[in-house]
C-alpha cells in the first residue's frame, strides 16, 4: 500500500478526523485511490506520512498519520521529516517577469491532511483534478501575495487607478482580468485597507489561475460570471457569516453563500491551509474606533507568514508578530518606528494567550475563509 491502512476499530467513526474526504461513488473510490496515490508521489509526500480510512465503499477519508490532536500547519515547513521546501513561479510584472519563491504544492497539501478540519470533494469534484485546482488556486493566490507594496490609507480615502477602476467597480472597456492585474503591476496607484487588499488578492489570484496558468476559458467564464453577476466582482466574495461577530451582522444571511469562497468554523488556533483568510479582531474598544483598526485581515502564506500588504514588515508576519501588531494598538502603537516607546513587551505566556478566541481572552477568530472547491 502507498499508505498507511487504519482499522475500523482505531478510529471513532464518526468522529472526524480531519484531512481530506471524498463522497463518491464506489468505483470513483477506486479510481480516487490510484490517481491520488499518483499525485502523491508526484509531490513526494511520502507513504508513511499519509493514513487513509474508508467507512463505507463510498466514502475515502485520507489525514497525515499523525495524533489525532495534533493540529499544527504553521510548522509543518521547519519539520525535517516532511521535506518541504518553496517552490519557484513565474509572475508577470510591470517590467516583464518576476520569479517568485512561494508556498509548494506539497506543504499545500500536508496542511489540507492535517487534523483540525476536513475539506471534502463530492459530486462532480469526485476526481483527482478537483483536488489540483484547489491547491493550484491557493498556490496562486499566495504567490501574488508575496510582494506587496500598496499604500496605507490610514482613515482616508481609498484610492483607486482610475483607468481601470471606478472605487471597487471596473470601467468599462477592460476586461476584468486586466484590471485586475493592474492592481498588482501598478501598486503605487493603489491606497486600500487590508479588506479590499485581501479580496484583491484572493480575486485576482483565483482568475488569474484560470486565465494565465491552466488556460481554462470554460471556467474563467463561469467564475467571471459569478463575480459580475452584481456589477461588483469584489463585493461578496465571502460568505457574510465571515462577520458574524459584528453588530450590523444579519442572521438572516447565514446561509448566504460567498461568490468565491466558503467557511470552516472551530479551527484550531495554530492551523491554517496557505490560502486561508482569518480574522485578528481588535477588542480594545478605544482604539478599534480608529478607522481601520477595528481588527486585522489574514492571509496565511505557509510556513508561520502571514501576508503584509503594505510592505511594513519586510513582506510578511508570523501569527506571534501579527497579533502582536493587534494588540499594541490599545498602547497607540499605530507604527512601530514611530511609537517604539509604547510598545508593550509580552512575556511568552501573554502573547500565547492572543492565540485564542475573544470569549477566552485572545484576539484570533476561530472560522477561516477558503477558497470553494470549484
Amino acid at each position: 500500500m502507498w499508505i498507511t491502512d487504519m482499522n475500523d476499530d482505531q478510529i471513532d467513526f464518526p468522529r472526524d478526523i480531519g484531512g481530506i474526504r471524498f463522497e463518491c461513488k464506489a468505483d470513483q473510490i477506486s479510481t480516487l485511490k490510484k490517481t491520488i496515490a499518483s499525485y502523491f508521489q508526484e509531490l513526494q509526500i511520502s507513504p508513511a506520512t499519509v493514513s487513509q480510512i474508508n467507512p463505507n465503499t463510498k466514502t475515502y477519508q485520507i489525514s497525515l498519520a499523525s495524533p489525532l490532536n495534533d493540529t499544527d500547519t504553521l510548522t509543518l515547513a521547519s519539520r525535517r521529516d516532511l521535506d518541504i521546501h518553496p517552490e519557484t513561479v513565474v509572475l508577470p510584472s510591470f517590467f516583464g517577469f518576476n520569479l517568485v519563491q512561494t508556498v509548494s504544492k506539497k506543504e499545500i497539501v500536508l496542511a489540507l491532511l492535517q487534523h483540525g478540519r476536513t475539506t471534502v470533494f463530492k459530486n462532480s469534484h469526485c476526481r483527482v483534478e478537483a483536488l489540483q485546482d484547489h491547491v493550484n488556486v491557493r498556490q496562486n493566490i499566495v504567490s501574488w501575495a508575496q510582494t506587496l507594496e500598496w499604500i496605507w490609507p490610514d482613515g482616508g480615502p481609498a484610492q483607486w487607478n482610475i483607468s481601470y477602476w471606478n472605487k471597487g467597480t471596473p470601467v468599462a472597456g477592460h476586461a476584468l482580468t486586466t484590471a485586475l492585474m493592474d492592481i498588482f503591476l501598478d501598486q503605487s496607484k493603489y491606497a486600500v485597507g487590508c479588506y479590499t487588499a485581501t479580496k484583491f488578492v484572493i480575486v485576482h489570484g483565483t482568475l488569474d489561475y484560470y486565465h494565465r496558468v491552466k488556460k481554462d476559458r470554460k471556467k474563467l467564464k463561469k467564475l467571471q460570471g459569478i463575480l459580475m453577476a452584481d456589477g461588483e466582482p469584489l463585493v461578496a466574495i465571502e460568505p457574510p457569516a465571515m462577520w458574524y461577530f459584528e453588530e450590523s451582522y444579519d442572521r438572516k444571511q447565514s446561509q448566504q453563500q460567498g461568490k468565491l469562497l466558503d467557511i470552516h468554523y472551530r479551527i484550531p488556533p495554530n492551523n491554517f491551509v496557505p490560502g486561508d483568510w482569518a480574522y485578528v479582531l481588535n477588542t480594545d474598544n478605544k482604539s478599534a474606533q480608529k478607522t481601520g483598526y477595528e481588527g486585522s485581515n489574514a492571509l496565511y502564506l505557509g510556513g508561520n507568514r502571514f501576508a503584509d500588504f503594505y510592505n511594513d514588515h519586510d513582506h510578511a508576519f508570523s501569527l506571534e508578530e501579527k497579533l502582536d501588531k493587534v494588540y499594541q494598538w490599545r498602547f497607540g502603537v499605530f507604527n512601530r518606528q514611530r511609537d517604539r516607546q509604547n510598545i508593550r513587551v509580552l512575556s511568552d505566556v501573554e502573547a500565547d494567550q492572543l492565540r485564542q478566541i475573544p470569549q477566552n481572552g485572545g484576539l484570533l477568530l476561530d472560522h477561516r475563509a477558503t477558497p470553494k472547491i470549484n
